[in-house]
């Protein structure tokens, strides 16, 4: 296998956001609308911007202990950042929460008042872009969507920053909850990291879903009646998935309970597939949000040191078993040749 050439920025930026065997443990926490929103149903009633900045603040300065990195957003945030453990990566999310449901193609768009360059002053290690995704799109639609990363590849390497891509795949004409889509996915999910793996997008890490919808995989804890693909098929739907990866690649929790993300990585590891670690938000400390809402600040402290803590420690513990380092796509840290 031939060296791969990498900047020092980059190579040191992914570093950052990895442990001493290079998996990427992180830690996401750069909801905003839907986090809102559902601290205020907890609530039962409404709440401001600084709600959103004491619950980001509570999880970092607690969770970050057992994390290799932090994802957050800048809007809300930032002020966190200052009580993450010393030697927690950063991943700063560039993008607009959500996407505008007016027009068809659920296009991105970047938060108005930031830039690559002044995300990497704000204390970034990497950039992070959330992008909605259908492979077998209208061409013009995903015309736009390549020509839209292909500016932030180029602005990450201007900046010496790495990138990393979260593609969330969806189709229209389905439920993305649904059996029928969960047919589907794992082509879904497998175009999508080929595609953004070519080197025109400038995309270092690859931040993708777990190519099945494990409430239809026979034989898991969390299967709901309704099969869609045996254990087996499930185990070589990862290994599809991960043979076109031409970069690291990491998985997300997509919202899924910490025991169901525990079970899919404990499945992607007896696949074998080299992913490099996770980037999880919600699975682990989104019971914490009625905790919050209903008994206030101090008493969500005291779930995230117990239950939380221990979400993101049995979390630990299948890296450990089954993730591999990042540069493990690449052959070997000693094919990376930093420039």
């Amino acid at each position: 296998m031939a060296k791969v050439t990498m900047s020092r920025g980059k190579f040191e930026g992914i570093q950052a956001c990895a442990d001493e065997r290079g998996i990427i443990a992180a830690a996401a926490m750069d909801q905003r609308g839907s986090l809102k929103k559902a601290i205020a149903k907890a609530h039962g009633h409404e709440v401001g911007d600084s709600a959103l900045t004491e619950f980001k603040t509570a999880v970092t300065r607690i969770l970050s202990r057992h994390a290799s990195a932090i994802l957050i957003d800048p809007e809300y945030g930032l002020p966190a950042l200052a009580y993450r453990a010393s030697g927690t990566g950063v991943l700063l999310a560039y993008e607009k929460t959500g996407y505008d449901s007016s027009v068809r193609g659920r296009f991105p768009d970047l938060l108005p008042t930031w830039s690559v360059r002044r995300l990497k002053l704000a204390g970034a290690d990497a950039i992070k872009i959330l992008l909605y995704y259908n492979p077998f799109d209208q061409p013009a639609i995903n015309e736009i969507k390549h020509t839209f990363i292909e500016r932030i590849g180029a602005e990450c390497a201007a900046n010496d920053i790495p990138f990393f891509l979260e593609p969330i795949t969806y189709d229209d004409t389905m439920d993305e909850r649904s059996v029928e889509f969960a047919r589907v996915k794992p082509r879904y999910v497998t175009a999508a990291m080929q595609e953004f793996s070519r080197p025109q997008y400038g995309v270092d890490v690859l931040k993708v879903e777990v190519p099945v919808n494990v409430r239809y995989v026979e034989g898991m804890r969390g299967f709901t009646g309704q099969k869609a693909y045996s254990r087996e098929e499930a185990r070589e739907h990862f290994r599809r998935a991960a043979s076109v990866a031409r970069k690291p690649f990491i998985y997300l929790s997509a919202g899924v309970s910490n025991e169901v993300f525990t079970e899919t990585l404990e499945l992607a590891a007896e696949a074998d597939t080299p992913f490099a670690g996770v980037l999880c938000g919600r699975a682990t400390w989104q019971e914490g949000i009625p905790v919050y809402g209903q008994k206030g600040l101090l008493a969500l402290e005291a779930w995230l040191e117990d239950r939380g803590v221990k979400n993101i420690q049995a979390l630990n513990q299948v890296l450990a078993q089954g993730a591999k380092p990042w540069w493990t796509v690449y052959g070997g840290l000693d094919q990376i040749e930093v420039v």
